[in-house]
C-alpha cells in the first residue's frame, strides 16, 4: 500500500526487501526520505535506524515508521532510535500522504 500512495503522488522510490537491501540501497545515491517497517527480513528496522543515524551523510535524512507493532514499548524505542514519525498499521493513504509530504517539507525535500 505503501508503494501504491507514493506512485499515486508521483514520489520516486527505492524498494528494498530486507533491512541489508535497504542498507545497501541507501549507499548507492541519495534520497529524501525513508519509509521504514519494523519487522523485515535478515536486519530489523531498528537497526537499519541505528545505521542510518550513525552515518554522516544520511544522519538529518527523515525517517517514517510504519508497523504493525503498537506498543508504546515499540513507538518509543523506535523514536529514540532516530525515527521522525512511527505510524501504526493500519493507515489511510491519506494518513501516510500527510506524513510523507510533512517530513519533505521539514527536511526542505521536494514534496513531489
Amino acid at each position: 500500500m505503501v508503494v501504491a500512495c507514493l506512485r499515486a503522488e508521483q514520489h520516486g522510490f527505492a524498494h528494498a526487501a530486507s533491512g541489508l537491501e535497504a542498507i545497501e540501497t541507501l549507499s548507492l545515491r541519495p534520497f529524501d526520505l525513508v519509509v521504514l517497517d519494523l519487522n523485515m527480513p535478515d536486519i530489523g528496522g531498528l537497526e537499519v535506524i541505528e545505521f542510518i543515524r550513525g552515518q554522516d551523510r544520511l544522519r538529518s535524512l527523515p525517517i517514517l515508521v510504519v508497523t504493525t507493532r503498537g506498543d508504546e514499548e515499540s513507538r518509543a524505542r523506535t523514536l529514540a532510535a532516530g525515527a521522525s514519525e512511527f505510524m501504526t498499521k493500519p493507515f489511510t493513504p491519506d494518513a501516510i500522504l500527510a506524513s510523507v509530504r510533512a517530513l519533505l517539507q521539514d527536511s526542505g525535500a521536494s514534496a513531489g
